[in-house]
């Protein structure tokens, strides 16, 4: 009769999970999609508009925060976008308002209070922490590393795509500090790089890297900032954005950006160049002034 069949929500849901099921994200999405049944288990998908969406928004981030309610608006706009122009369930989708979100500081230690760190850390988050602030993985990619991914002599290690963020393949150059690291590993395990008590290491949010970071003084630091912490550190010694980009495996130039005002320092030999063109035109300005 030309008349679309009706959908649901779950279909819906479904069906992206299927086809993003590649995401490197596609288990965090599976956990937001269990939360959000509660509000869409069932539901038509002509019936989700801007007033239950409102609702949901507010709900979530009463709980939690308005930036992490902004995560789950993101994925209900990405289901109802796949449902209304690639499988063409809907006819229109309503409007969907973000929260706005004040742009984050990034996090980043000193050298100093690096040193304070690492003398209050176990000496098997010590090498850990080292590894990641000389090569700029990301937690997952150091606990997860395995000797197969590791190429003492050519000083390289290597990232496959199915574990990378962005899903492509990184090359990891080891810098004399890294390689000091892994021959301390070495023998300890078969297959994974980084142990404690001869068993691969799981997770390294734990209760003595909290303590440490109690000790050392420092606060409102996540494992992830030691990312932040290398990148940091290359941008103030002048690594130029495109090469620090591939070196932190970053999809978008737009990620790097927001080290790009730490580098300005290093801007000033540049900025010399205009001056020098400006004194000569000064002083033949001059010249002729006083002829």
């Amino acid at each position: 009769m030309g008349e679309k069949p009706e959908h649901t929500w779950d279909e819906a849901a479904c069906k992206f999970l299927i086809e993003t099921q590649h995401k490197a994200t596609h288990e965090r999405d599976k956990e937001k999609l269990r939360w959000l049944q509660q509000f869409l288990r069932n539901r038509q998908l002509h019936e989700i508009d801007r007033e239950l969406i409102d609702h949901i928004a507010h709900a979530k981030a009463k709980d939690t925060s308005p930036s992490t309610a902004n995560r789950y608006l993101a994925l209900i706009r990405a289901i109802l976008r796949k449902a209304c122009h690639d499988w063409e369930w809907m006819e229109k989708i309503p409007k969907i308002r973000l929260f706005p979100e004040p742009k984050r500081r990034i996090r980043w230690l000193t050298p100093e209070q690096v040193k304070r760190l690492l003398n209050e850390l176990p000496q098997h988050q010590q090498d850990m922490m080292i590894f990641a602030l000389s090569t700029g993985l990301r937690q997952s990619n150091v606990i997860n590393l395995e000797w197969n991914q590791v190429d003492l002599e050519r000083k390289a290690a290597w990232i496959h795509p199915d574990q990378a963020k962005a899903r492509k393949a990184i090359h990891v150059p080891l810098n004399s500090v890294a390689i000091t690291v892994l021959l301390r590993q070495v023998g300890k395990h078969q297959n994974r790089v980084f142990t404690f008590r001869g068993n691969p290491i799981a997770w390294v949010n734990t209760r003595a890297w909290k303590l440490a970071l109690k000790r050392a003084g420092i606060e409102n630091f996540r494992w992830h900032d030691l990312r932040h912490t290398w990148a940091s550190w290359l941008a103030q010694q002048g690594t130029p954005m495109n090469v620090l980009q591939e070196l932190g495996g970053w999809e978008s130039e737009e990620m790097v950006r927001r080290y790009a005002h730490l580098s300005k320092p290093q801007l000033m030999q540049h900025a010399e160049l205009v001056s020098n063109i400006l004194d000569n035109t000064i002083l033949s300005h001059q010249k002729e002034k006083r002829g």
